[in-house]
C-alpha cells in the first residue's frame, strides 16, 4: 500500500484509497483519508498555496488524489469571513467573525465536500450517485453530479425538506425519492442501494467528502492570519465538525499555523443525540427517533458521523451543547439585522450556541471566535415568512402611508 490511504477511525485497518468502501468491514467504523504530510515541506505548499485564489482546489496538495482531468468545479470555497462587530458588542464577544458557507454555489457548505467526492466518484468510473438528504446534500449533488454527467438518485424524508432545497435538485436533474419516514430511514435505504445495486453513496460517509469540507477550516486560517481560539458550528450527521478539526489539525502539523481551536458542536433540542452524549459524558449516543426542530439541516436523530464528531470535539477540548427552535429564530433574526447576513435556521444555531457558551463562561469573550454558518437563508424561505412580522397593507396613497407609519 503507497503513502495515501483509507483507515478505519476505529481498529486503524487499512484500505486502499481508491477501493470503494464506507465502513470497516472488521469494526463497522468510518473511515478517514490519510495523507503523507511528514513528506510535505510547508514553505513549498505555502508558496503554492499563495499563487492560487481561495477556494477548496487552491488546496489541491493536501486533498485526495484525483485522476488527471480537471476537477468537477463550480468555484466552490473563497467564502467570506465576516468581522461582526455590532452582533459581538450585543452578545459579548469582542473578536466575532462568521464564515458565511451560504455564498457556496448551491448555497451552502455542501459543496465543498460535493467537488471532491464527485470528482472522485467521476474517476472511479461509477455511473450513478445517490444520498439522503435534509436539503442541501441533495441539492450539491443534483448539481455537481449534473456537471459530471452522472446519474443522481437523492431520498430525502417526506414532506419533511425545505421547499427551496427540493426546488434546486429537482431543477438540476436528479431523480428524487421522497421516504415515508424521516432522514435516517431514508440514509438506512441509501446504504442498501450501495450494497445490493451499486449505487455510490454521497453522503458524509464516504470518506472523500469531508476531505473538501476541512478546506474551510484552511481558508480560515488564511483570512484571519492564525487559527481562531473557538470554533462554534451546528451540527447535523456530524461530518463537518470532524472535517473542520482535521483541517485546522493538519494545517498546525505542518507547520503552516500555530495552534488550533477548541470546536463547539451545536445542536437543536429537539435533535440532539451529540450534546445529550456529552451531557452525560457518555461515550455513545442514544439515537433520537423521531427529531424535531425548524433548523431542519440539522434535524437528525441517529448521526452516521458521531463518533468521528465526538472524537474531534473532545481532541479540541471543546463541548456540544442544544439550543431550542426560539433561541435558533432569534439568532437568525440578529444576525440579519444587525450585521445582514441571512442564514439559514440550522447555520443560526452556531450564534444560538455561542450566546450560552458566552453566558455560561465556557467561552471567553476576549477569544478569536468564528461561528460557521453552514447555509443561506433562501434556502429556507418559508421559515423565516413563519416568523417575520407580515406586510402591511396600504392603500396607494400618502394618507394610507402616513396613517400606517403612525401605527
Amino acid at each position: 500500500m503507497d503513502n495515501r490511504f483509507l483507515r478505519c477511525i476505529g481498529c486503524g485497518k487499512k484500505f486502499p484509497e481508491n477501493e470503494i468502501i464506507y465502513a470497516c468491514p472488521k469494526c463497522g467504523n468510518l473511515l478517514d483519508v490519510i495523507l503523507p504530510l511528514d513528506e510535505m515541506d510547508p514553505k513549498i505548499l505555502r508558496k503554492a498555496f499563495d499563487t492560487r485564489p481561495l477556494s477548496v482546489w487552491r488546496y489541491k496538495e493536501l486533498l485526495p488524489r484525483m485522476g488527471s482531468r480537471k476537477p468537477v468545479s463550480l468555484n466552490e470555497g473563497g467564502t467570506p469571513l465576516h468581522r461582526c462587530s455590532r452582533l459581538g458588542e450585543r452578545i459579548g464577544a469582542k473578536n466575532l467573525y462568521i464564515k458565511f458557507e451560504g455564498m457556496n454555489p448551491t448555497g451552502s457548505f455542501k459543496d465543498r465536500g460535493m467537488t471532491v467526492g464527485v470528482t472522485k466518484a467521476r474517476d472511479l468510473k461509477v455511473k450513478t450517485v445517490v444520498c439522503a438528504s435534509t436539503g442541501n446534500t441533495s441539492a450539491s449533488l443534483a448539481a455537481y453530479s449534473s456537471l459530471a454527467r452522472l446519474k443522481c438518485i437523492v431520498m430525502i424524508p417526506s414532506g419533511m425538506i425545505a421547499l427551496g432545497k427540493l426546488s434546486q435538485a429537482m431543477m438540476h436533474g436528479a431523480r428524487v425519492f421522497a421516504v415515508k419516514g424521516n432522514f435516517d430511514d431514508a440514509f438506512d435505504l441509501v446504504m442498501k442501494s450501495s450494497r445490493e445495486l451499486g449505487l455510490y453513496v454521497l453522503n458524509s460517509v464516504n470518506p472523500f467528502r469531508p476531505e473538501g469540507q476541512k478546506t474551510a477550516a484552511f481558508e480560515i486560517c488564511d483570512q484571519l492570519g492564525c487559527a481562531p481560539d473557538s470554533l462554534v458550528i451546528p451540527v447535523g450527521n456530524g461530518g463537518n465538525n470532524a472535517a473542520y478539526w482535521k483541517g485546522f489539525s493538519e494545517f498546525k502539523d505542518l507547520g503552516l499555523s500555530r495552534s488550533s481551536p477548541r470546536i463547539y458542536g451545536i445542536q437543536a433540542e429537539g435533535a440532539a443525540p451529540i450534546a445529550r452524549a456529552f451531557a452525560k459524558k457518555a461515550n455513545k449516543i442514544v439515537p433520537v427517533k423521531d427529531p424535531n426542530t425548524i433548523a431542519t439541516a440539522i434535524k437528525i436523530g441517529n448521526p452516521a458521523n458521531w463518533l468521528k464528531t465526538i472524537n474531534a470535539i473532545r481532541s479540541s477540548k471543546g463541548t456540544s451543547i442544544a439550543v431550542p427552535d426560539e433561541e435558533i429564530i432569534s439568532a437568525q433574526k440578529m444576525i440579519a439585522q444587525m450585521e445582514g447576513l441571512f442564514v439559514e435556521p440550522a447555520a443560526a444555531a452556531s450564534i444560538a450556541g455561542l450566546i450560552r457558551l458566552l453566558d455560561a463562561g465556557e467561552v471567553d469573550k476576549r477569544e478569536k471566535i468564528v461561528c460557521i454558518a453552514t447555509g443561506h437563508g433562501l434556502k429556507d424561505p418559508d421559515a423565516a415568512i413563519r416568523v417575520s412580522k407580515k406586510p402591511i397593507e396600504i392603500e396607494p396613497s400618502m394618507k394610507s402611508l402616513r396613517a400606517a407609519l403612525r401605527n
